[in-house]
């Protein structure tokens, strides 16, 4: 069954990435969407994923949990010299584009790829190296399999090339407030007005 679901949500994030306007997301144009319907997992959400995580400060979480803010995740590795560091520096740049009275409304989430290095005590150390301590960054680690899953959805790719190297996909992606994908943003130090336009449009629904 978990399998199942995995096989699903890859097949429809894969055709559904960037159309929003497919009218595929929940947030519908109908004025007679209601409470009810809202108050359900849409097909197409990371909520349906039977994973849980770690967080930097050791608290165990669902993905579920993070349901009513707007997601905005990359996939990571703390001890990674190369791409890592300027993800992280477009995360920040992103991050800074959000108006400050928005920021409750956002998670800034980053899901390492090395979960048997990145322990909550390294994510942690992490966070606070790069300034990223404040309530909308959130750093998280799962087990291998659960990790690869995840990746799979998000059409990550990565690959242990020696004992503490990965190569692996530079994609940032944009998640409503139930879970569905809206955006992704694919490449290093490029231009993310796309992706804070994306971010921008899900806080004002």
């Amino acid at each position: 069954m978990k399998n199942l679901i995995i096989l699903s949500l890859c097949i429809a994030f894969f055709t559904s990435c960037n159309r929003a306007d497919d009218g595929l997301i929940l947030n519908a144009e109908s004025e007679d969407f209601t409470a009810e319907v809202n108050s359900e997992i849409p097909e197409l959400s990371i909520y349906n994923l039977p994973s849980t995580w770690t967080t930097q400060d050791d608290e165990q979480i669902e993905l579920k949990d993070l349901r009513g803010k707007v997601l905005v995740m990359v996939m990571i590795y703390t001890s990674c010299k190369a791409a890592c560091p300027r993800l992280v520096a477009d995360m920040r740049n992103i991050e800074k584009q959000v108006a400050p009275k928005d920021l409750d409304k956002v998670k800034f989430i980053m899901v390492s790829i090395d979960p048997e290095t990145d322990t909550p005590e390294r994510l942690k150390q992490f966070s606070i190296d790069n300034f990223m301590e404040d309530d909308q960054w959130m750093f998280l680690r799962g087990t291998p399999e659960d990790t690869r899953e995840f990746a799979a959805v998000l059409a990550v790719s990565y690959k242990q090339i020696s004992p503490i190297d990965f190569s692996h996909s530079n994609i940032i992606s944009v998640f409503d407030e139930n879970g569905v994908m809206v955006n992704q943003q694919e490449g290093l130090g490029v231009d993310n007005v796309e992706t804070v336009a994306a971010i921008n449009r899900e806080i004002s629904n």
